[in-house]
């Protein structure tokens, strides 16, 4: 879905007094928004051509700490600029933000102009491209589970994130009744989404306490990808304008169930037909869909680091949580990685369960997306879908236990390299082992609790 503003509107909108900031954004590695706000009048005047960064934004950890070890910049390169290159595609309106407009930044060389490769942007904007070389369109879409919380993110901040409390006291998982009580938000959320050029199909409960799920509508995959961006963002602020928060961590809680973000995709045609689709194949599962999702399988260990990017991430995959163990796929079981759903209809597609909330959509994407296509390229043979619980099969391949064990397969994955570039792979594996570094520096609550007296 195109977004809502053209320039020709944003100028109708500035000299109505309707639009007085546009916002313009680029994306860091996390799969934030990060940028500036400009005055309408600017922006129009010429700041819609492009404007400046430190180029630090795609070398900074979740607390923007100027991480060293990155081949791409550092204190020795004196952290330069990157030219943020307004993509006037995805100018709209954000409505829960008084008079102000968004637009989405492509990252590029200063010098060269052009696209910086570890961008996430750009990773994904290649993986695209590389479909497109093969006739073939990837289609896109990702459900965003998190929780919501009665108290502001600066209350919980004051009580140093302790005892988040939950809007919702039970599970409400599909449940009217629930639901309706935290609609103040919910309703905020879907209308103001909406109304920023976002298709919004629902939202619900989902299945801890206190948690949501929204959804929005399938699009083309950088399309998905932006809207996957900006609906974060803006859940938070709508949630913070209305006297709460959220999160979207993968596990905020060990006892309760993580958040996802399943990805759905397909490729249709360049000519519009659904490419995955075979009303005389088994379950409707063209051969061209059959090696995609065997690219997948092949290929899931590797790019699980771009799905689960943080330590905590690993602290969903739970046996029972509805979070997947094993990278198997199945006919519509949630117990497997990767769910076939639609099966013999036009709609059929492939779902990854293996993310988590927390994931940059761009690089999970991206990466799903190359381990597709190589299956297609190669010819991979899908064996026989999983039956049954996923959990309980000890000889299945398993999803990596831990960042670690992730990164390490990132690193070393030849199809990765060949697909975003040895650099850029280099570069989120020194992001993973930047995490791992900073969570084994930390001395953790459950650690004293376990061993202040007793050790």
């Amino acid at each position: 879905m195109p977004a809502n503003l053209t320039m020709d509107s944003l100028r109708a909108a500035v000299a109505g007094d309707e639009i007085d900031t546009v916002l313009v954004c680029s994306i860091d590695m996390q799969g934030r928004l990060v940028g500036k706000r400009f005055h309408a009048q600017h922006f129009l005047d010429g700041g819609w051509e492009e404007t400046h960064c430190c180029n630090y934004l795609l070398a900074t950890d979740m607390e923007m700490v100027t991480v060293q070890g990155y081949a791409a910049t550092g204190w020795a390169a004196g952290y330069g600029d990157y030219v943020m290159k307004p993509d006037l595609a995805t100018l709209r309106r954000i409505p829960w933000l008084p008079g102000t407009a968004l637009v989405l930044c492509d990252l590029l060389d200063h010098h060269t102009h052009e696209e910086v490769p570890h961008a996430p942007r750009t990773i994904l904007k290649r993986q695209i491209a590389r479909a497109r070389d093969m006739g073939l369109v990837p289609m896109m879409a990702t459900e965003l589970e998190f929780f919501l919380f009665e108290q502001t993110y600066e209350a919980l901040r004051d009580g140093n994130w302790r005892d988040p409390r939950t809007l919702g006291g039970y599970n409400i998982d599909y449940a009217i009744f629930g639901t309706s009580k935290e609609e103040e938000v919910m309703r905020a959320i879907r209308n103001g989404l909406y109304a920023a050029g976002i298709p919004v199909e629902c939202s619900k409960g989902e299945a801890e306490t206190g948690q949501e799920e929204i959804n929005i509508r399938y699009s083309d995959a950088l399309d998905t990808a932006d809207m996957h961006a900006i609906v974060k963002n803006g859940v938070k602020e709508i949630a913070h304008a209305k006297g709460r928060s959220v999160t979207f961590m993968a596990k905020y809680r060990h006892d309760r169930a993580g958040s996802s973000s399943h990805v759905h995709q397909s490729l249709w045609t360049t000519g519009g037909a659904p490419a995955f689709f075979d009303e005389t194949a088994e379950h409707g599962m063209s051969a061209l869909m059959r090696h995609y999702v065997a690219g997948l399988l092949h290929h899931a260990r590797d790019l699980t680091c771009l799905l689960a990017p943080y330590v905590n991430s690993y602290k969903r995959f739970v046996v029972g949580m509805f979070a997947p163990t094993k990278t198997v796929w199945s006919l519509d079981n949630r117990t497997a990685g990767f769910r076939i759903c639609g099966d013999g209809t036009r709609g059929v597609r492939v779902e990854c369960r293996i993310g988590g909330a927390d994931l940059n959509p761009y690089l999970a994407m991206a990466a799903l997306l190359a381990a597709g296509l190589d299956g297609i390229e190669k010819g991979m043979d899908l064996p026989p879908a999983m039956a049954g619980d996923a959990y309980q099969g000890a000889d299945l391949p398993q999803v990596p236990k831990t960042l670690g064990e992730a990164a390490e397969l990132m690193r070393a994955s030849a199809m990765l390299r060949a697909a975003f570039g040895e650099a850029v792979i280099d570069h989120y594996h020194r992001a993973a082992l930047w995490e791992i570094e900073e969570q084994n520096r930390v001395v953790t609550d459950w650690e004293l609790q376990r061993g202040l007296e007793r050790a």
